[in-house]
């Protein structure tokens, strides 16, 4: 879906379809007013969480396998990345596979990932996790991961990744998927990288699918 979207860096404003976004609330209201450059959804986002001084601060989550296929590893690397370079913060399990490819993608654009990890001690997070919290629960951590993101984009998957899942629809979270995850009815299958990042977007600014 193509957006018209109108920035108005000077006062801070961004427009779309006779309505002004509230970031503060992620929201849009009604205005007679509608003035700037046009934007794309990336940039609109970009500039919302570096330059709009009220920025969306719930993480976007990525889960996956830790037994990660190469295919899975490159896609969470550039989902990482992604994301980073959006300025949206990544959650994810803090450990292997989908999560580490994810968290090494994030630092290197320069990004922050938290890890939220199911061991005790926070030394178990993969080396890539900017702040590691160590739960001491296990696998329940699932349930919080699912509830603290905005969005989850899933990436491959297997049991551990399927809970994420179910969780995520339960809470209503928005999941997107990427390379054959688990087959599960509200999720929201993407063909790339790419689309799942625009879709992203969408979400962080309160736009319909």
């Amino acid at each position: 879906m193509t957006e018209t979207l109108l920035l108005d860096r000077a006062r801070h404003r961004l427009f779309h379809d006779r309505r002004l976004f509230d970031p503060a609330e992620r929201g849009w209201r009604e205005t007679t007013e509608m003035r700037g450059e046009p934007v794309g959804l990336r940039e609109a986002v970009h500039w919302l969480q570096r330059h709009s001084g009220t920025p969306c601060r719930v993480p976007v989550a990525v889960i996956g396998p830790r037994a990660a296929a190469e295919p899975e590893r490159q896609a969470a690397f550039a989902l990482g990345g992604g994301l980073a370079a959006l300025g949206i913060v990544l959650l994810c399990g803090g450990k292997g596979g989908v999560m580490e490819a994810a968290c090494e993608g994030a630092a290197a654009a320069g990004g922050l990932s938290i890890g939220l990890l199911p061991d005790a001690e926070w030394q178990a997070a993969n080396r890539f996790v900017t702040i590691p919290l160590a739960t001491g629960i296990g696998e329940a951590r699932n349930a919080i991961i699912a509830r603290a993101a905005l969005a989850l984009v899933a990436v491959g998957g297997g049991y551990g990744t399927l809970s994420e899942i179910a969780l995520a629809l339960q809470f209503g979270r928005p999941v997107l998927t990427l390379l054959d995850p688990p087959p599960v009815a509200g999720v929201i299958p993407m063909t790339s990288v790419d689309a799942a990042l625009g879709a992203v977007c969408r979400i962080v600014l309160a736009l319909p699918a």
